[in-house]
């Protein structure tokens, strides 16, 4: 649903008076996209990692036919894991707090919508949307016990906060093995702890310019120290209709459309990079000035934003004390 490109900058520091730390460096392929892994150890944990992703897969992932949330959507009865109750119970509590712009039940629209490397607006058929659009709404799923009960036609996907989700899991995990100084990385989706200490130096990140030609160039390198990261971007994933008008791969949930928005980022720092995910998600659908009005309410979340102007220029707005 969302890709948005994150770099990770290091700066090299070189040390005559002690012997130079090595990172342990992991790199793969999950959740449809790509990780990379660094922490202060010599221990390699690749075969841990792989059966942690192989669990959150089991639990959450869409396009496993066994899985449990692909079992749930198909109507069978089966209990739920800690995996998914916490992906659940989270992704319930921020539906609420942004009064449902971020939806895991708006996936069979978006899927609709078929948003893909071919950006031009095709023509969708009104009544299959407003057909998808009786079983959208995440008030209309429960959890009773370890079982969740929904619509017949209802949909579940956790696309937008399940890489997040998966983030936080490897970074709990490298903490239970007194990993000190790590970053984690899943889809663009980052969570740090202490320094590199392969290069003295605080983490950082880069946030990634809109450039709709789909060239790569950093905008700004954020200092991140035991935070998360998130970015949503909609310069990759978009629609052009027959006036010009851009489209965001964020579908509306109210009306099952995609919105037209000259938002073009949003990166989020918080505790929890599900969190951070999820939110990001939400601010796209909700337009610059909700997303103002709604971080009054939460300085916890810091939040960066890349938007056009009437001029078609860029613009950007540091909320809650982003840092420079």
């Amino acid at each position: 649903m969302k890709r948005a490109f994150l770099i990770i900058l290091c700066v090299m520091v070189f040390s005559c008076n002690r012997k130079q730390t090595k990172n342990m460096k992991l790199h793969g392929a999950v959740f449809g996209t790509t990780y990379s892994i660094i922490y202060d150890s010599e221990v390699d944990f690749s075969m841990q990692l792989d059966s942690l992703f192989a669990r959150i897969n089991n639990s959450l992932s869409n396009y496993q036919d066994n899985s449990i949330i692909s079992k749930i959507n198909r109507g069978e009865a089966i209990e739920t894991d800690a995996h998914f109750d916490k992906v659940f119970k989270t992704s319930k509590e921020i539906f609420y707090n942004t009064e449902g712009a971020f939806d895991p039940t708006i996936g069979a629209v978006v899927n609709a919508w078929n948003f893909g490397s071919e950006h031009k607006i095709i023509s969708v058929d009104s009544l299959i949307i407003d057909s998808l659009m009786q079983s959208v709404g995440f008030d209309k799923i429960f959890k009773i016990n370890s079982k969740i009960t929904k619509p017949k036609d209802a949909f579940i996907d956790f696309n937008a906060i399940a890489k997040g989700y998966g983030v936080d899991v490897v970074g709990e995990f490298l903490q239970s093995k007194q990993i000190k100084n790590y970053l984690v990385e899943i889809g663009g989706e980052v969570r740090v702890q202490g320094k590199n200490a392969e290069k003295n130096t605080p983490w950082r990140i880069g946030v990634e310019n809109p450039n709709f030609n789909g060239e790569q160039s950093i905008l700004k390198a954020v200092k991140l120290r035991n935070k998360v990261m998130a970015t949503s971007g909609t310069y990759r994933k978009f629609k052009i209709d027959d006036n010009g008008n851009r489209y965001a791969h964020i579908i509306d949930t109210e009306t099952g459309y995609p919105s037209k928005t000259n938002l073009l980022s949003v990166s989020v720092i918080a505790d929890e990079c599900m969190v951070a995910d999820a939110y990001a998600t939400a601010f796209q659908a909700m337009g610059i000035e909700k997303v103002k009005i709604f971080l009054k309410d939460h300085p916890e979340l810091k939040v960066f934003l890349i938007f056009e102007n009437e001029n078609r220029e860029f613009e950007t707005l540091a909320i809650n004390n982003f840092p420079e």
